[in-house]
């Protein structure tokens, strides 16, 4: 028979019943403690100390615990190891409780609802998304529950990975169905990917999720927010709403709107695209500092940069926006005085958008409110330098910073300067607020004085010279008496406690005043509770305020961030034009160009589609382009839309395509740019195929990754994208690296007709521009001294004559004996394979129109064997018999032969 379970046992087992999948921080007194699983685990996990509670019975229970004020810390090690963990705290005064102190979870804290600043990255978003797969299409919805930002959109189910690659949520909640990666492709974003929590079926019903919506934001329909009330992104967002609901279990104020974000208002950039162009990470280590957003952040505050990789992840494709933006940044970048009284303003500002979104969840502390109240008091000096500009989006700015003055008087009146984090410390409320509490505060303060005196007196009565006063929470206040006194003690002392070497003593008087003094003493605490918990409710009346003026903080942060970027760094402001022209003069590459020394970098011209080629775009069809391109002999336009760049490895093929893709990106995202000048058509996609990666652990070769990808573009890819492609072939053997790169080359060209830029070593690709209209041939210039090469880092017109890999295998100490004799063999392929004009000898390209005129031309009748073959019942022949037949027509063609 099982032993019976203590009362608190019994509680502790009914709460890890209701919270299946999480790890229970189960409150006694000071500390939490675990129990079972969840004391091994987190043995193991936080470095904790496994004990066992009940040692001496027949099944002792492991135990492990650490102190309640250690709970973010332990807390960051759960949910950095993958864990859910429930806290469970004492919502009941141990004081006031009659037996067990009622225990209650408050929250739930997983990867995805994190709010608490010690738990986050301040510069980083840290969302939840939920995936809603419907007939044809799949819902999603994503919340950053730290600040309130809530978004949803449809989205087509080849789609879901590249969105989720965008967003980079912490957590995804999925169908409890779908959480297997081949039912629902979720699981491989970035460096790991997000915790999948599989939620049931129910939590998905249209009618239930619509339902929450409403009632949440007091709605009969959710058109106002430009989402249509039957979407499958209604369905994720009520699913994620009730996920939040159940483990917040606060007050959810901050998320006040939905907002719709629709992909063709966005330039798409795909996930294989982000990681070559290391937008916001760099594939090295995954860190943030290296990647571009690292180098090209000068904001001031956490909120403006969360905004700033939000604005990098997802750049714009209307010119009018992307306009507004650029007037913005130019008009920092034109007055210094502006942008950095601006800068200073920003820098004492704190995270309004997250002190708000504790505010409205109740979790805020005493410093949380004197902080927020710190950033309003900057906000009529910020108002003030925004007042009268001429830039369109900085007047809208202006108008949204809401002053919110009376919620900053209501804290600067009832909270000190610098309070405590917590209230129960008391001395947060600021002397002369509530004259009841200063009365308590009197008596207290008065007690420990006449403690004091009393010490005194009594030292004096006795003759006890070195009679101290001691305080603890068993006996309270007392006197205590070392051995060597003793014979000293007067009779009405009550003798306490017997110690070793001292006595400790109370008197009815010592009582009396302990009594006033601990009491004034809890009695002001209550009521500095009382007086901060009124002061939360009446700052989060003014949530909606709040985070409209954060939101517009954070973007004049990015823009003012963003001029300076461009003055310190000698950026150009962009032209964006419908043209798909890529007209970049002197660019640089923006992350290379932050780290290496000041004029290391050497700028190059990008030119793509530029003097008339766009004019010239092929708008009869792509079967009318690949006879055009036939017809038309050699190139005529150095600057047409697709670039082949050839030159050696180390001299910076793929630097200057990937320059070319991340300025493309800077100037729709409203940056200036890295450039002397620069004229950018608006670009629906940015593809990036740079650099090798393979999926080993999915069984896919390098190649195959390279395929795939290639694959992708070719399938998506129109005339308004941008492609840069590096080496696409070199996985597989030489000739069947050349026919797909050449192949390629011409549907780009032929079919898609967009903005290309293809570095290679394959220098047979160069004479794709005699039967490609609109192609040119560039390449790396280097500098030949004997058997030096010196590598120029300048990209200039023309196919390079050589490949240099064995002068690069010689600069990367490569044994001379071996390179000689690959010098040697080089000779001898290049020789083999040219035609009797030294060019490399490779088919001639024939148009899809010749091919179909020959067939009509020279179509034969097809001949009668093939109808005997067709006839035959092979299944029925025995293996002699199917012989014998093979024979026979082997003998009936030789006679037609003959």
């Amino acid at each position: 028979m099982a032993a019976k379970l203590s009362p608190m046992m019994e509680r502790y087992r009914e709460v890890k019943a209701e919270n299946p999948g999480a790890i229970l921080l189960f409150r006694m007194g000071d500390f939490y403690e675990l129990f079972h699983e969840d004391a091994q685990n987190a043995a193991r996990v936080l470095g904790l100390t496994l004990t066992s509670r009940d040692k001496s019975s027949e099944n002792p229970i492991p135990m492990a615990g650490f102190p309640y004020h250690q709970l973010d810390n332990y807390l960051q090690k759960l949910i950095h190891a993958g864990f859910r963990a429930a806290i469970c705290d004492q919502v009941e005064d141990p004081k006031k409780a009659k037996g067990l102190v009622r225990r209650e979870v408050t929250r739930v804290i997983t990867p995805g609802t994190l709010t608490d600043d010690g738990l986050l990255d301040p510069r980083i978003s840290n969302f939840i998304a939920c995936v809603a797969p419907a007939k044809s299409s799949i819902g999603l919805a994503w919340l950053e529950l730290s600040t309130g930002r809530f978004l949803v959109s449809e989205i087509e189910p080849a789609l879901l990975q590249d969105e989720l690659a965008r967003i980079k949520p912490a957590e995804c909640l999925v169908p409890e169905h779908s959480v297997s990666e081949d039912d629902l492709p979720v699981a491989r974003v970035d460096l790991g990917g997000p915790v999948l929590t599989g939620r049931p079926a129910w939590c998905f019903s249209k009618d239930e999720s619509r339902r929450l919506l409403h009632e949440h934001f007091g709605t009969k329909t959710l058109e106002g927010f430009d989402v249509e009330d039957n979407s499958p992104a209604v369905t994720a967002a009520g699913a994620l709403l009730e996920y939040i609901r159940d483990t917040q279990k606060s007050a959810l104020l901050h998320i006040t709107k939905l907002e719709c974000y629709r992909r063709q208002r966005h330039m798409v950039i795909d996930e294989a695209t982000r990681r070559s162009l290391e937008l916001t990470h760099t594939m090295r280590d995954g860190g943030r500092e290296q990647s571009l957003l690292g180098v090209i952040d000068e904001t001031c505050t956490p909120m403006g940069a969360r905004l700033l990789a939000d604005w990098l992840s997802s750049p714009l494709t209307d010119i009018a926006q992307i306009s507004e933006r650029l007037d913005a940044v130019e008009e920092m970048v034109s007055n210094l005085t502006l942008r950095d009284d601006l800068r200073d303003l920003l820098k004492g500002m704190y995270d309004l958008q997250r002190l708000t979104s504790r505010v409205a969840t109740g979790r805020c502390s005493p410093r949380d409110l004197s902080c927020l109240a710190s950033t309003l008091g900057q906000l009529p000096k910020l108002r003030a330098k925004l007042a009268e500009r001429s830039a369109k989006r900085l007047q809208t700015l202006e108008e949204r910073v809401d002053l919110c003055p009376e919620v900053r008087q209501a804290i600067s009146d009832a909270i000190i300067d610098e309070p405590p984090i917590s209230v129960a410390d008391g001395g947060v409320v600021r002397p002369g607020f509530n004259a009841k509490l200063d009365e308590l505060r009197d008596l207290a303060k008065g007690g420990k004085q006449w403690i004091a005196s009393y010490q005194a007196q009594e030292s004096e009565r006795t003759g006890i010279s070195n009679l101290k006063i001691g305080f603890n929470k068993v006996f309270g206040y007392y006197l205590e008496v070392t051995g060597a006194h003793l014979s000293k003690v007067p009779e009405d002392y009550i003798r306490k406690q017997t110690l070793k070497n001292q006595e400790r003593y109370i008197t009815p008087e010592l009582k009396e005043y302990e009594d006033k003094v601990l009491r004034a003493e809890d009695q002001s605490k209550a009521l500095e509770q009382e007086i901060f918990s009124k002061l939360k409710e009446e700052v989060a009346e003014h949530v909606a305020r709040l985070l409209s003026t954060a939101e517009a903080l954070a973007e004049i942060d990015v823009l003012v961030g963003l001029g300076t970027l461009a003055a310190a760094a000698g950026y150009c402001r962009p032209e964006i034009t419908a043209e798909p022209v890529l007209d970049i003069r002197e660019g640089r590459h923006p992350v290379l160009d932050r780290l290496m020394s000041a004029g290391e970098f050497v700028p190059n011209d990008i030119r793509l589609g530029v003097d008339g080629d766009s004019a010239g775009r092929d708008s009869s069809g792509p079967e009318q382009a690949k006879q055009d391109a036939s017809e038309s002999g050699a190139a005529n336009n150095p600057n047409g839309r697709v670039q082949i760049i050839t030159g050696p490895n180390m001299a910076g093929k793929s630097t200057y395509i990937r320059q070319a893709a991340l300025i493309t990106v800077m100037a729709q995202m409203g940056s200036f740019v890295p450039a002397s000048e620069a004229r950018i058509g608006i670009a629906d996609r940015v593809f990036a195929r740079v650099g090798a990666s393979d999926e080993l652990g999915k069984g896919q070769s390098t190649f195959m990754v390279e395929m795939t990808e290639t694959a992708r573009i070719l399938n998506s890819a129109t005339d308004r994208s941008v492609v840069i492609l590096d080496e696409i072939g070199r996985g597989t053997s030489t000739y069947d690296g050349i026919s797909l790169a050449w192949s390629i080359t011409e549907h780009l060209h032929d079919d898609t007709q967009c903005r290309t830029m293809f570095a290679t070593h394959y220098h047979e690709l160069t004479d794709l521009t005699q039967t490609l209209k609109h192609a040119a041939n560039w390449h790396v210039a280097v500098q030949e001294n004997n058997e030096d090469v010196i590598f120029l880092h300048r990209v200039i017109e023309g196919a390079a004559g050589r490949s240099y890999g064995i002068h690069v295998a010689r600069l990367a100490g490569v044994p001379r004996d071996v390179t000689d004799r690959a010098a040697t063999i080089l000779e001898s392929l290049e020789a083999q394979h040219v035609n009797d004009d030294g060019r490399p000898a490779l088919p001639q390209r024939e148009t899809t129109r010749q091919i179909k005129q020959q067939l009509s031309l020279f179509e034969l009748p097809e001949d009668p064997l093939l109808d005997e073959i067709r006839n035959m019942k092979v299944d029925d022949m025995t293996p002699r018999e199917a012989m014998d037949e093979l024979y026979r027509l082997r003998q009936e063609l030789t006679a037609r032969k003959t």
